[in-house]
């Protein structure tokens, strides 16, 4: 079964601002999105380990406050703080670096508002080759399952994206128009232009296989 992709993209809000946490500089990278369910629907569907690896990826550990989860293939982290169907938080490290996660629950009109903040210290490598859409790419394929998750909650909607779709052209359109989003948020956020939109470049041939900018 196709992804919406026009759906998707019309429906997310990308915002980067400038932040600061513990004391240094941050990069704020907020994803946000309504969906047509209730808000016990959605804080079930985010958290329960059942549900999160049918659209998203498969999580260990013990998520409460206080305690360590793992991401197959992914980062692991803390707990930091969880106000049911309201708001949780945690550490989100990977690859000997800890940025931030902080997710936010709100009703919207007859759906539910999701907002994801990923937080990470500024400046750093990975960002200056990379961009926003490093991260906000990586979010907007979970929104979109998410979104799908939703419609259909018993299907294995993350199997279909890893079977054969993250490949097509269809999801290859995807991340370039993301990528493209994702850098004009990071230019409204105060960055350079040429080099948001070369980092922007730079993302869309990550996700998509190909070889990497030359310096």
């Amino acid at each position: 079964m196709p992804f919406d992709i026009a759906e998707h993209l019309g429906a997310v809000h990308r915002e980067v601002r400038n932040v600061e946490r513990d004391g240094q500089s941050a990069k704020d990278l907020i994803a946000s999105r309504i969906y047509d369910t209730d808000i016990n629907d959605l804080w079930e569907a985010v958290t329960s380990p059942e549900r999160i690896r049918r659209w998203f990826s498969p999580v260990s550990g013990e998520l409460k406050l206080g305690g360590r989860y793992a991401v197959e293939g992914n980062a692991s982290g803390t707990i930091t703080a969880c106000e049911p169907k309201r708001h949780f938080a945690g550490t989100w490290e990977f690859m000997g670096h800890v940025s931030w996660i902080e997710v936010y629950l709100e009703p919207a009109g007859n759906g539910t508002r999701l907002e994801i903040h990923h937080i990470a210290p500024h400046p750093n490598p990975h960002w200056d080759t990379y961009g926003a859409g490093a991260a906000g790419v990586g979010w907007e394929l979970g929104l979109l399952g998410l979104a799908e998750h939703i419609k259909r909650p018993a299907d294995d909607v993350r199997a279909e994206g890893v079977n054969g779709w993250e490949t097509s052209p269809e999801a290859k359109d995807l991340v370039r128009a993301a990528s493209t989003d994702w850098g004009q948020a990071s230019i409204a956020g105060g960055d350079d232009p040429d080099q948001a939109m070369r980092a922007a470049e730079a993302t869309r041939r990550f996700y998509s296989g190909e070889p990497p900018l030359e310096s």
